[in-house]
């Protein structure tokens, strides 16, 4: 089972596992948390089979605390961070600098964002901290279920936000760059093997591998940041 930020990088990684072994990988897709049906949390509470949960590491920490995965499985895999995109042929904004990010918001004829832990700092952090909630609150949307770039490519949305990993594989839609670092709320994202792994062997074999140093290429081409320390 895998979330979204990560599924480009393990999408491009999962048939090189499965080819390299001859293991067969069959995956899930959901959100680390929330009340939808595919959120993973809810898909082991419901008791789905899985052998791995790639998903948001504080997430996956809570389900360590709950006894529904193994402590000792936990690997950390990448760090994604926020960016932004317009439209393809659309000017491109700043978004880059502190002030550049808060006069693209002000000015922005609509926003969008995503569902997801991302969403949730923008919509009751970031504008905050940019000092201009009010003024973007009627023009600011959070966009439940499909990826934000897509209503930004239809033309939907002026500008749009979410994590980068989850923007760059949206055609019709022109990468504009992160935010801010010091405006950043940056996702660790993290795997572990849940108790009664009907396969542990091949599952501990996966997580070794998608957290080694020869992968890394592949994650940082999905717009993920590295943070092996091999």
């Amino acid at each position: 089972m895998s979330s979204g930020g990560f599924t480009a990088a393990y999408k491009v990684l999962g048939p090189r596992f499965a080819a390299t072994t001859g293991n067969t990988l069959d995956t899930a897709l959901g959100p680390s948390m929330g009340k939808s049906p595919e959120a993973i949390p809810n898909r082991l509470e419901r008791g789905e089979p899985a052998d791995v949960v790639i998903m948001v590491g504080y997430a996956l920490d809570e389900l360590i605390k709950e006894g529904k995965v193994v402590p000792g499985s936990r690997v950390e895999l990448a760090d994604s961070r926020i960016g932004a995109v317009v439209r393809d042929g659309a000017p491109k904004p700043d978004v880059g600098s502190v002030d550049g990010l808060k006069q693209t918001l002000l000015h922005a004829k609509s926003i969008a964002y995503s569902d997801s832990a991302s969403g949730v700092y923008i919509e009751r952090e970031l504008f905050k901290r940019l000092g201009i909630e009010d003024q973007v609150k009627a023009r600011a949307k959070m966009i439940p279920k499909i990826p934000v770039a897509s209503v930004v490519a239809n033309g939907d949305y002026e500008v749009g936000f979410q994590q980068v990993s989850e923007l760059l594989p949206v055609k019709g839609a022109a990468f504009v760059g992160k935010i801010p670092e010091s405006m950043q709320s940056v996702t660790r994202f993290a795997a572990g093997i849940p108790v009664g792994a009907q396969h542990p062997n091949e599952a501990k074999a996966l997580l070794d591998y998608l957290a080694s140093p020869e992968v890394q290429p592949v994650v940082t081409s999905t717009g993920l940041d590295s943070i092996t320390t091999h």
